[in-house]
């Protein structure tokens, strides 16, 4: 059995329908009519043989409307107008003579005109029948039309999104590079032989994640750890991490790979320049119908980081594109200075995968909260 989706989206189930269900009606009207006017019971057979006639002498009507579509309105009337003159003089043909042979054996058709008698109303209900087929297709027309429109959109939206994902990973991979040649020329070769190990799985990772897709924040952090491999392996003692994420915030999902850009950023400006290194939080909570993420460093805030001529880096420009692409208005990124150190928050429409107890704070598990 069709479903209503199926229904409409089958134009030759569409139209049979609607056909058979017009002239059903036609029939259903007329023999009303007959019955209000007193019309002898004979007449009955006369609605049938109208009703059917007109099934299928106005079926060609279809195909010729086919040919007229999409020329100029002038020719489409006249055309139309046509069609259902011709269509409604031989209907009125058939009508007449099955009176004559139900109703009145006795008439004798005088003229040619009163065989063909009562076409211009036919033609008026062929008018109408033609008002009903162009409406509708034009209705389709608007209908393939918007959804050709949302699909560009939508694979426009797909193209950017990708674009901004992978203009990122040539900028890791460049300064993840960059560190491994410098683990070498320090004769660190057994920890730049693990930094390159760590590096593929987090490459790999990268390639089979689709940049469409989202991922639970719990999802999220493991992916950050696999990053974190090659960089803990650089910074060592230098590089602390914290995590503060509520259990709920887990399960809520977000953009594939939504915070390496940010913590490299961070890696990048609070904890590489220095010789103490730094400190990185990340912190994840419910509110309400919204996921505030925020990345924080106590590094030296965005006033060392970028002149007022600078142009943010790369990770962070490409993230709120990102999430704009992806949300509209309808999220927040904002960039602040936390004094000391930079603090980056966001804030995405809550969209869960599962469920935790509400209101307790989950700790990252151990694995990916040892400081390093």
């Amino acid at each position: 059995m069709l479903t209503l989706e199926q229904f409409r989206s089958n134009r030759n189930v569409l139209f049979w329908s609607l056909h058979a269900a017009g002239w059903g009606a036609y029939a259903i009207t007329q023999y009303f009519g007959a019955l209000l006017y007193e019309k002898p019971n004979s007449y009955a057979q006369v609605i049938v043989v109208a009703a059917l006639s007109g099934f299928v002498l106005s079926m060609p009507m279809r195909f010729i409307y086919r040919r007229l579509w999409g020329r100029a309105p002038r020719s489409i009337f006249l055309g139309v107008l046509a069609t259902c003159y011709i269509t409604a003089l031989a209907l009125r043909t058939v009508i007449n003579l099955a009176y004559k042979q139900f109703v009145e054996p006795d008439w004798q058709f005088k003229t040619l005109f009163e065989l063909f008698g009562g076409a211009i109303s036919t033609t008026y209900l062929l008018m109408c029948w033609s008002a009903f087929y162009f409406g509708i297709k034009y209705y389709e027309s608007q209908q393939q039309q918007q959804e050709a429109v949302l699909k560009a959109v939508a694979l426009a939206q797909e193209s950017q999104l990708k674009m901004l994902r992978y203009q990122l990973n040539p900028h890791f991979l460049f300064n993840t590079l960059n560190a491994i040649s410098t683990l070498i020329l320090d004769n660190q070769n057994r920890t730049a032989n693990h930094a390159i190990t760590r590096l593929s799985e987090f490459l790999r990772y990268t390639l089979d994640q689709d940049p469409m897709k989202k991922v639970t924040l719990r999802q999220e952090i493991e992916a950050l750890d696999l990053y974190l491999g090659t960089e803990r392996l650089r910074f060592g003692e230098r590089l602390r991490l914290e995590y503060a994420i509520e259990g709920p915030a887990l399960e809520a999902l977000v953009p594939s790979l939504l915070l390496q850009p940010l913590l490299e950023n961070s890696l990048k400006y609070a904890v590489s320049p220095r010789e103490q290194g730094g400190c990185v939080r990340i912190e994840g909570r419910a509110r309400g119908s919204m996921l505030e993420v925020s990345v924080t460093d106590d590094g030296p805030g965005m006033q060392d980081r970028f002149s007022p001529n600078e142009r943010r880096g790369v990770g962070l420009r490409n993230t709120r594109e990102r999430l704009a692409v992806l949300y509209g208005e309808n999220h927040r990124f904002a960039v602040l200075n936390s004094r000391p150190g930079l603090r980056i928050d966001m804030a995405l429409p809550l969209e869960t995968a599962g469920a935790d107890e509400p209101g307790t704070e989950q700790p990252y598990p151990e694995s990916t909260r040892a400081r390093a």
